[in-house]
């Protein structure tokens, strides 16, 4: 059943494999361009595994950690994962022993391709989430662990790599506006950053822009749904 599944899962999951890949690497290279090893590339792509906070974590690294700011940092930065949560209850109800590990890795790739993709007849549902959950995870760990690996060994500028996650961002941005035609949310979230970093600049932007943009969604919420229906 498991080895059904997991041939099942895999074909699913390779768009996923080479952003993944691309993506590890580059923040593999920056994590050994300011000291660290591959160890941390590896533990901490098993254990944060969120790409954004992940490259925002090297700041935080390189500032001095402080517990109660990264917490807020975290919370802010994938405050969507709590949308991606809610929505996937009724998909992971009745997953088990599973269902830990299917939360903590709800990537943003990971959620689109477990409300798109479904299992073939035959093949159990929660073990082939599991598994393209399980995959991408390794395409990850894979790539950080490669980048980081590969920055130790050839001495090279990065100035410019962690651009990888704007490019990304600038994909899912344009994905989320061409399969919708509700575009409220969208034109919320860009007006009240682009406000913000105007306002307060580019290191204190972030956090005023959450909680306007949580705001305002709340006040239109009806608006919202109305469109989507």
């Amino acid at each position: 059943m498991k080895t059904k599944a997991f041939r099942a899962a895999f074909p699913f999951t390779v768009p996923v494999l080479t952003g993944y890949i691309v993506l590890g690497i580059a923040y593999g290279i920056i994590l050994s361009s300011k000291g660290y090893s591959f160890l941390w590339a590896a533990f901490t792509s098993i254990f944060i595994y969120a790409g954004s906070m992940q490259f925002v974590s090297l700041s935080l690294l390189a500032a001095g950690f402080h517990p109660l700011y990264a917490c807020f940092m975290t919370l802010m930065v994938n405050t969507r994962h709590l949308f991606y949560g809610i929505s996937m209850l009724s998909k992971f109800r009745g997953t088990g022993k599973k269902k830990p590990y299917l939360i903590l890795g709800l990537t943003d790739e990971t959620f689109s391709l477990l409300c798109s993709a479904k299992a073939p007849e035959g093949v159990d549902q929660g073990w082939f989430m599991f598994f393209i959950t399980l995959l991408d995870q390794i395409y990850w760990v894979t790539g950080s662990v490669l980048g980081n690996l590969l920055g130790s060994l050839i001495s090279f500028n990065t100035k410019g790599i962690d651009f990888a996650l704007t490019a990304l961002f600038i994909v899912i941005f344009i994905n989320q506006w061409k399969s919708t035609n509700n575009h409220i949310p969208v034109l919320i979230g860009l007006s009240a950053s682009i406000a913000c970093r105007l306002i307060f600049g580019a290191s204190n932007f972030i956090i005023p822009s959450m909680v306007i943009i949580l705001t305002l969604v709340t006040v239109f919420q009806k608006k919202i749904e109305s469109r989507n229906t």
